[in-house]
């Protein structure tokens, strides 16, 4: 029985403790991989210190370096390209979208521009059209008054002349008509009437002389200047204050060269009408030239 407990007791092959399965630490049984993991510790282990050491004696010359201010400059000047090309980078998109709306607002201002200036050459235009137009009509009211003119002065004269041609115009109507002439230019046909009228006049001797001082003008104005100033003498005789014959005949004389009775007729103009607008320049100016030419300065009332 007792055999049988201490059979009982001794612990089983069944029972038995893993570690009696386990047999003891040898180096040669560890595993491969775990060699290698154990070198790459070590090797690991050997580069850091390595490293440690290089860096603890590299750092006495790196403080050296830092303190160098050419190697400074040196480093400044490594660094600048990248630096400004980083810089380049990073605001070349501001500066692109800048320039597009620069471009945009520079291309809205030369559209408003345009717009003014098209429109301001609009205005010109229209300015010289207005311009042109009050032109034409200046110049179609004055043809049109012309032709009016013309018109009436040929139903004038076909009517005075079928009066002379029934011998019943009197010397009235012949003045008339020899006006009629006077203006239309036809010179010749003035005088005959006009020495037709003197000769049947019998009114009053200062409306004769108006038509001494027309025959005076035909005379003149068709080149025969001698015949004009007599008949201009003869209108002042009859009527001495007769300004306008005056006028006539200082101009006729001055178309003589004789200026020293042109100056005369026109002073006498400015006893009559001190203001004349016609008679005082041109007498001024006759002043100066006779006294020029002369050498001797000319007596005249002050007016």
């Amino acid at each position: 029985m007792a055999d049988r407990a201490l059979l009982s007791l001794s612990p089983s092959p069944s029972f038995s403790s893993i570690s009696d399965r386990i047999p003891p630490f040898h180096p040669s049984i560890l595993s491969r991989s775990t060699i290698l993991k154990t070198r790459l510790r070590r090797t690991i282990r050997q580069i850091c210190q390595s490293e440690l050491t290089a860096e603890s004696r590299s750092l006495p010359r790196l403080k050296e370096s830092l303190e160098n201010p050419f190697i400074i400059k040196k480093i400044l000047k490594v660094k600048e390209p990248s630096v400004w090309i980083s810089a380049l980078s990073v605001g070349l998109p501001s500066w692109l979208a800048c320039a597009q709306v620069a471009v945009a607002s520079e291309t809205t201002q030369i559209n408003a521009v345009y717009e003014i200036g098209e429109l301001f050459e609009l205005g010109i235009q229209l300015s010289y059209l207005l311009l042109l137009l009050a032109l034409l009509g200046v110049g179609s009211f004055f043809v049109i008054r012309q032709v009016l003119v013309r018109r009436e002065l040929d139903l004038s004269a076909k009517e005075l002349q079928e009066q002379v041609r029934s011998g019943d115009a009197s010397a009235t109507e012949l003045f008339e008509l020899g006006a009629v002439m006077l203006r239309r230019k036809v010179y010749p046909a003035a005088t005959k009437y006009l020495l037709q009228a003197i000769e049947k006049w019998d009114g009053d001797d200062q409306d004769l002389a108006q038509v001494y001082n027309a025959l005076g003008v035909s005379y003149v104005r068709d080149g025969k200047l001698e015949k004009g100033i007599t008949q201009f003498e003869t209108a002042v005789k009859l009527q001495p204050g007769y300004v306008t014959a005056w006028n006539n005949l200082g101009d006729a004389y001055e178309k003589k060269k004789d200026l020293k009775s042109a100056l005369k007729a026109f002073e006498e103009v400015l006893l009559f009408d001190p203001n004349n607008k016609v008679a005082r320049p041109r007498r001024d100016t006759l002043k100066e030239r006779v006294t020029m030419y002369k050498g001797v300065p000319v007596k005249s009332k002050e007016r």
